[in-house]
């Protein structure tokens, strides 16, 4: 049976969740007063682009226009699923919190609870699916025997992050957040990216230098930026960027001063640069009509290399997001710095490595949008067949459309 509505081709889809997914960008930048005029089919897609992108719960209390029943309900309640899951959250910092002072561990607190923490948020305005946690290499292990004895187990590996998930597992709600939804940790011993294929690590400027046992915060707004940045263009090179990401850079620029962005532009590793800042800063930028200093933005556009900032100024945020429906062979190639590594990256993609398929495997069994979806239990070879014959879907996008068309049966 299709996922999607009667009479719409995977084509219309495409455009439709593009108008959803740009309109409620510019409402998160400016709420206007009048309510769309979307057709039906459009408000039953709205909840799904609003979960996939994480910001739900902002919609809630920022939009000036109500729309149907339905819509407003869907809101409403995810607001106050965030707010209880945030309680929760609340808690385990607290015990983890313990249990890393009672074992000498330092560890960094990541993203959302940083910037809950430093008051960019309300309880109840930003999801966090995971508490991200960053330890040094060498305190791994016994932070894995920590999570252990705190009822977590490891359910998934990467290759930049170990997940724990609770030994007493509850299932997923289908769309977006529910306050029972399993709180999982994130256990991190580096923060890099893969763009595309080149890792780029900025691990040394996230862990503070005089790190006590327990919980810290970054050491400074600039290396919170930093990561924050980082990470957005991650998820743009795999076409998994939300707009909530866009909204936590938007926040976060606003506190940043001279002093801050000064820092951020010194604050290179060895040997790398900041090549990859450019991207979501920009489109960031756009979205939210930021004044970002101009030295700042000039400084990081002359570090992106030239194919990446020519792509990169045409695209919007429904090009690299799960709004974008199709699976594409080579998502992000333009991340890469030369043909070597274009080479590498697209090999990568025809022969992945024995750890990305035990990761399939993996996110077969506990991720609720693999499990539904034909693609995901396909081989590698059917897959490339599949792809030359057609024009497949991502399990990701269809699992959410799924949903949000299951709410009016």
């Amino acid at each position: 049976m299709s996922p999607l509505p009667t009479g719409m081709s995977s084509t219309h889809l495409r455009r439709t969740l593009r108008k959803i997914t740009e309109m409620l960008a510019g409402e998160l930048n400016c709420a206007s007063s009048t309510a769309p005029n979307w057709s039906d089919h459009e408000w039953l897609l709205a909840p799904a682009v609003a979960a996939m992108h994480g910001i739900s719960p902002l919609l809630s209390r920022k939009l000036r226009w109500q729309g149907p029943a339905a819509w407003v309900a869907f809101l409403d309640a995810q607001r106050i699923h965030t707010e209880r899951r945030h309680l929760r959250i609340l808690t385990l910092l607290q015990t983890l919190d313990e249990g890393l002072r009672a074992q000498g561990i330092s560890a960094v607190a990541l993203k959302g609870v940083a910037l809950h923490e430093i008051g960019l948020y309300r309880p109840g305005e930003r999801p966090m699916a995971d508490v991200d946690l960053l330890v040094h290499p060498c305190d791994s292990e016994r932070t894995v025997l920590l999570l252990g004895s705190l009822g977590f187990y490891e359910s998934c590996v990467s290759w930049k992050e170990r997940t724990f998930t609770p030994v007493a597992s509850r299932i997923a709600a289908d769309l977006g957040e529910h306050a029972k939804n399993d709180l999982k940790i994130e256990l991190h011993d580096r923060i890099c990216e893969r763009l595309p294929f080149r890792v780029a690590d900025v691990s040394d400027s996230i862990m503070p230098r005089t790190a006590q046992p327990g919980l810290n915060a970054y050491p400074s707004t600039a290396s919170l930026m930093m990561h924050l940045l980082l990470h957005a263009s991650g998820c743009m090179a795999s076409q998994s960027l939300r707009l909530l990401h866009l909204h936590d850079l938007a926040l976060l620029s606003a506190r940043m001063t001279a002093a801050d962005w000064d820092e951020l532009l010194g604050s290179r590793a060895p040997g790398q640069s900041l090549r990859w800042a450019w991207p979501p800063l920009e489109m960031t930028a756009r979205y939210y009509s930021l004044k970002i200093p101009a030295n700042v933005l000039m400084t990081l556009r002359r570090a992106c290399p030239g194919l990446l900032r020519r792509v990169s100024q045409r695209r919007q945020v429904s090009d690299v997001s799960y709004s974008y429906p199709w699976i594409a062979a080579f998502p992000g190639v333009e991340w890469s710095q030369s043909i070597c590594e274009i080479a590498a990256f697209i090999s990568s993609r025809v022969r992945p490595s024995d750890q990305h398929l035990a990761w399939r495997k993996t996110a077969l069994l506990t991720q609720s949008w693999a499990a539904g979806a034909e693609w995901s239990s396909l081989s590698q070879v059917r897959r490339i067949v599949r792809w030359i014959a057609s024009r497949p879907m991502r399990p990701a996008t269809l699992h959410a459309v799924r949903a949000a068309l299951a709410r009016t049966q």
